[in-house]
């Protein structure tokens, strides 16, 4: 990976290995994806899981 001398750019999180930029972007992403996990499942999905198991239980019969 290129360092480059002065700025924020090149500037190294010595604890991670990672530059700032890195560090910055995983935490924003860390945090969108846990505001998704917190999202409700949306009804027409537990709706078709519902479903496909249905049919998966009848096939098993068969």
């Amino acid at each position: 990976m290129n360092e480059f001398s002065g700025g924020q750019k090149g500037r190294r999180n010595a604890s991670a290995g990672k530059t700032e930029p890195d560090t910055q972007i995983g935490s924003q992403l860390k945090a969108l994806y846990q505001a998704v996990e917190n999202e409700p499942v949306p009804q027409h999905f537990v709706d078709l899981l519902r479903r496909l198991d249905e049919a998966e239980r009848e096939r098993s019969r068969d």
